[in-house]
């Protein structure tokens, strides 16, 4: 019976997703340009995994992301055409994507994917049109689609002997569809009724190539070095040496288009060099450029972290960034959230807590205003910043962790100070013959004294305190930890008794409370914590005082955090379901990465490879299980999660792309006095739920019409409800006004409001 209703729940997320978006909401970074392409009036730009398009008559920009209907894998190759306005993407695990410019459609083709062939060689490098046919060049060879039907055609492997073989480009000259390959330029003649004969790809040229391209009557080639050549009817001669190699090449209107990392130069159709631009020219000599396009007289160029840059293509115009502003990539390593604000780090390290290479992001925020994006040289040069937490008592004040440089402190959006070894009591690692200050701060936490707690990885004293009156304390792991100077610190909270609960990667769980100065300790084993795994990533409090744990193999949890006091071994317990009528432990073996609890005391559990669960407070029930098949999760590899406890929104950070789930459980209120109805009216195009909001826990709501008939009653599971606008879901309520009484669980405060609804 669960079965048939898990199965009933897919099917009705993969409805609801596909004709009602409205309840998700897409934060994406449009920075990585990886492909461009045109018509006569519009730009259009790929990004990591998301796109935008900029009309050079309206002057707007539109942006199109998993929220959509897109892929959150890595996208390789745009083309647009403009004969049957159709936008097709190409991604690097073989998926094409075909936006319909009519209709809006999104259509999702994996016939590429399906193929029997290695994953690694399914790229798709480039698209072609010709006839109403797109030649789409992949790591294997090339396939046709037709954009009248939108199906896939005929696939050549043009190799040696019918051999799979890498194309990078085509193009189509004198009746001939010319290749560029890992093993030299081949062509054929179209008008061949058999291209799926290797025979039928002659080799025009040897050698590996990178790219090939039609500009007009010239028919160019560029090999991997950066060696520019024109065909002279048989063969291809060397024209040109670049300073660096291709990264790619591009006709457009009479002009070609040639990208290196630092310059891009500019040729009209006979092939002389009409502009030449470099990189300090756009921006500075760290900038890389990816492609380059025009649409009439503006010029465009994709950069690798940058985004998108324009100018006029005929004169010397300062360029203008028209990328889209969001976070500085799609990779959010680690969120927070306030009412108000969302702030974002990038820094990362692996599964064994190693941050080498490092990384110098910075830091970013969100709020009404849009994404504000404190550069790398504006924080103190703080690398890899791994965490970040608003102070609860004081929005304007943000500390940021670095996985290598101490903890960062910002003030009304400003970076202030950078606490490390010379001005704290946090400390670097020590090791043979490694004479680096490498200080590694982590998890952060306030205490409900407004103290701040750091762990410090890889040090005897890995517990750290920065108190209110701005001094430092230390304390010392070593007596609980066997091998403290060689273990990193994963989630730090704080309870209600105020005692710390640290993850450690290869010790279980570490309790602390300072006040009676007691160590106490859960790990691997029934008799010594019965975790699943000593590697703990995750940890959170629920409302019923719950330690939920998540480690590396699976969930567990601590029935009451109050039994630090009173138990000499703590012991954390599995969570049983019964699935298919037989018994099983709730995420059994999952690696998880985050744990967060909503106002309804519910627990959104994201996971290494397995999307987002939400289950109930209790773990019985799972209520929602997104992945990227059922939902817009650009991937299934979720890094944090954190929840607004205003307006419910939970967002969700994966490697490839933040995206908000809205939520309705928000926190509980102390009082009445900010209860509030919306939508109010409700009108008859809305198709939603009216939400009460602003609520007491556990505060008894009913509704009833204008006579006095009683239509709907709740108990509210933190500061929010919903109302279907129905009588107790037999049918919806006729046009009117409805009353809502709201009143404490005790009794003791009541509050009257009214909703209009309009039929």
């Amino acid at each position: 019976m669960r079965r048939f209703l898990y199965i009933l729940f897919f099917i009705f997320m993969q409805l609801s997703f596909a004709q009602n978006t409205l309840s998700w909401q897409g934060y994406f970074s449009f920075n990585e340009i990886k492909d461009i392409s045109e018509s006569s009036t519009t730009v259009f730009a790929a990004s990591e995994n998301a796109l935008f398009s900029k009309s050079n008559i309206s002057n707007t920009v539109k942006t199109t992301t998993t929220i959509d209907g897109l892929s959150g894998q890595t996208i390789s190759a745009i083309y647009h055409s403009e004969t049957f306005k159709k936008t097709i993407i190409g991604y690097e695990n073989g998926m094409i994507i075909v936006i319909n410019e009519t209709d809006g459609s999104i259509i999702k083709k994996v016939d590429i994917i399906n193929k029997q062939l290695a994953a690694n060689i399914k790229k798709v490098n480039h698209f072609m049109e010709y006839n109403g046919l797109i030649y789409v060049s992949c790591d294997f060879g090339i396939v046709q689609f037709n954009l009248t039907t939108s199906q896939f055609g005929d696939t050549y492997f043009i190799g040696d002997n019918g051999a799979e073989i890498s194309v990078k480009q085509t193009a189509f000259f004198n009746g001939f569809i010319y290749a560029a390959t890992s093993s030299g330029i081949r062509r054929a003649n179209s008008t061949s009724p058999n291209l799926i004969d290797f025979n039928q790809w002659g080799i025009v040229n040897s050698g590996d190539w990178s790219s090939v391209e039609a500009l007009d009557t010239e028919l160019i080639a560029i090999n991997s070095v950066g060696y520019i050549h024109r065909f002279n009817s048989n063969t291809f001669i060397g024209f040109l040496q670049l300073s660096q190699p291709s990264a790619d090449m591009k006709a457009e209107n009479h002009n070609l288009f040639i990208t290196t990392a630092n310059t891009v130069y500019v040729y009209n159709n006979k092939m002389v060099l009409n502009r030449q631009i470099t990189n300090t020219q756009v921006l500075d000599n760290t900038l890389s450029f990816s492609c380059a396009t025009a649409v009439g007289d503006v010029i465009y160029i994709g950069t690798k972290e940058n985004g998108l840059f324009s100018s006029t293509l005929s004169g010397n115009s300062a360029f203008e960034n028209i990328t889209p502003i969001g976070p500085v990539r799609n990779n959010i390593f680690s969120l927070d959230v306030s009412p108000n604000s969302v702030w974002a780090v990038y820094g990362d390290y692996d599964l064994s807590y190693n941050p080498y290479p490092l990384d110098s992001y910075g830091i970013s925020k969100y709020n009404t205003s849009g994404w504000l994006n404190i550069p790398y040289e504006d924080v103190f040069d703080a690398k890899s910043m791994s965490r970040v937490i608003i102070n609860p008592n004081n929005d304007n004040q943000v500390y940021a962790s670095s996985f290598f440089s101490g903890l960062l402190k910002l003030e009304n959006d400003t970076p202030t100070i950078l606490y490390n070894e010379k001005n704290s009591s946090l400390e670097s690692l020590k090791v043979d013959n490694y004479n680096v200050v490498d200080i590694r701060a982590n998890a952060t936490a306030f205490d409900k004294s407004g103290n701040l707690w750091i762990t410090n990885s890889r040090v005897k004293n890995g517990l750290k305190v920065l108190k209110t009156n701005g001094q430092w304390g230390s304390y010392s792991l070593a007596t609980i930890l066997n091998n403290v100077e060689n273990n990193s610190y994963g989630e730090l909270v704080v309870d209600k008794n105020n005692t710390k609960w640290i993850a450690t990667y290869r010790e279980g769980i570490v309790g602390f409370n300072e006040t009676t100065n007691t160590f106490k300790k859960m790990t691997f084993g029934t008799d010594v914590g019965n975790l699943p795994s000593v590697d703990v990533r995750a940890l959170a409090v629920d409302t019923k005082n719950q330690l939920w744990i998540g480690t590396t193999k699976g969930l567990r949890v601590l029935s009451n955090v109050s039994s630090f006091q009173t138990e000499s071994q703590l012991t954390a317990n599995a969570i049983i379901i019964i699935d298919d009528n037989l018994a099983q432990e709730l995420l059994y073996e999952q690696f998880i990465t985050s744990i967060v609890v909503d106002g309804a005391n519910n627990k959104w559990i994201g996971t290494s490879d397995s999307g987002v669960f939400m289950v109930s407070p209790n773990g019985q029930e799972t209520k929602y299980h997104f992945t990227i098949n059922n939902s817009p999760l650009p991937s299934n590899t979720i890094n944090d999660i954190k929840i607004n406890s205003t307006t419910g929104e939970v967002l969700i950070a994966t490697n490839k792309g933040l995206i908000s789930f809205g939520g309705i459980a928000t926190g509980a209120n102390e009082d009445l006095n900010s209860v509030y109805v919306y939508p109010n009216p409700v009108r008859p195009e809305f198709t939603g739920t009216v939400k009460i909001a602003g609520l007491l826990d556990k505060a008894n709501v009913k509704i009833t019409d204008i006579t006095g008939s009683l239509v709907y009653e709740a108990t509210s599971a933190g500061g929010t409800i919903e109302w279907d606008t129905t009588a107790f879901g037999r049918y919806k309520v006729a046009s009117g006004v409805y009353m809502i009484f709201i009143s404490a669980q005790d009794g003791g405060e009541t509050k009257v409001k009214k909703v209009m609804i309009i039929r």
